[in-house]
């Protein structure tokens, strides 16, 4: 039985986590005056990955960094996590908002239900599903309530979003792939390989004239902004996840996740952003409908624990 104080500090971890998290994307948005997102996240991805590189030798040593039987399969799960879905999202939000990116973010439960439904037949409750489709509406109305002018390409953003939270859905549902292996070592190795293909791909953004090299002066203006999506951006609240995803439980840090978007909102505000009645309407709605989903769940596995404490 978890202790109240180690329950309070799994809180605190996970909330940390999710106050990280929710401020990288107006970070991003504002680096992209000086740096293009795709040398934006081959520089973070790169720097992320030798930090949990040197957290892993520190914890496992050695020979944790050993890719196991399905070598392969673990540069496939790296690629598509680490590299198609932070460049995906990252480009999309060149093109797009943060509030409209961390919306579409913000359904990832939604969408991995419906994935395991789809692929095991795991029908998800009927209070589930309605609060999904109330979510998914929130996003449409989110997404057409700012308006559309001739050239923009801020549904093709949106689109770019929401392909590279697919990509970090099909991540996620191969890290059951790796029985032997901890969350810290596959993200780690992982990680590694995403960040290889991030900069094979910043590579061939910068042949064919979609990137450039930062100048030194550029490198020293975006220095802060690069230094906190690598390290507040990923390692540091992966590490805190996990040490307060393992005390508190999966059903407490899913709400406190929900919390991301109203973050992310309060920052584009406090920024100068203003907000039509659909999007804040779009916003309500999701937010309302995944705490309202999360509740609902907890609700459902309390009279589960109850029965089977002696």
């Amino acid at each position: 039985m978890i202790r109240p104080a180690q329950f309070g500090i799994g809180v605190a971890a996970a909330f940390a986590a999710v106050i990280m998290w929710g401020a990288q994307l107006p970070v991003a948005k504002a680096a992209y005056l000086t740096v293009d997102p795709y040398t934006l996240t081959a520089i973070r991805y790169a720097l992320a990955s030798i930090v949990l590189l040197g957290v892993l030798a520190l914890r496992e040593g050695p020979a944790a960094f050993a890719c196991g039987p399905r070598p392969a399969r673990l540069a496939v799960a790296g690629v598509l996590g680490m590299t198609g879905s932070p460049l995906l999202v990252f480009v999309g939000l060149a093109y797009t908002l943060p509030e409209h990116a961390v919306i579409i973010i913000a359904l990832q439960p939604s969408m991995i239900a419906m994935v395991q439904w789809w692929l095991h037949g795991r029908r998800p409750p009927n209070f589930t599903i309605g609060a999904i489709v109330v979510a998914f509406c929130g996003v449409v109305l989110v997404v057409v309530g700012h308006g559309f002018k001739p050239g923009e390409a801020k549904l093709i953003g949106d689109l770019l979003v929401l392909s590279g939270v697919l990509c970090w859905i099909g991540y996620n549902l191969m890290l059951d792939g790796f029985p032997g292996f901890g969350v810290l070592r596959f993200t780690t190795l992982s990680c590694f390989f995403g960040a290889l293909g991030t900069c094979v791909g910043a590579a061939v953004a910068l042949l064919i004239g979609a990137a450039h090299i930062p100048d030194t002066s550029a490198l020293i203006r975006v220095t802060p902004h690069l230094l906190f999506l690598a390290i507040p951006g990923v390692v540091l609240p992966l590490l805190l996840w996990n040490y307060g995803n393992a005390r508190i439980g999966a059903l407490n840090s899913m709400l406190l996740l929900n919390l991301m978007p109203i973050e992310t909102y309060l920052i584009r505000y406090l920024q100068g952003a203003r907000f039509s009645w659909q999007e804040w309407t779009g916003a309500a709605m999701v937010v309302g409908a995944l705490v309202a989903n999360s509740i609902y769940q907890r609700m459902q596995a309390a009279p589960r624990a109850a029965v089977k404490s002696p």
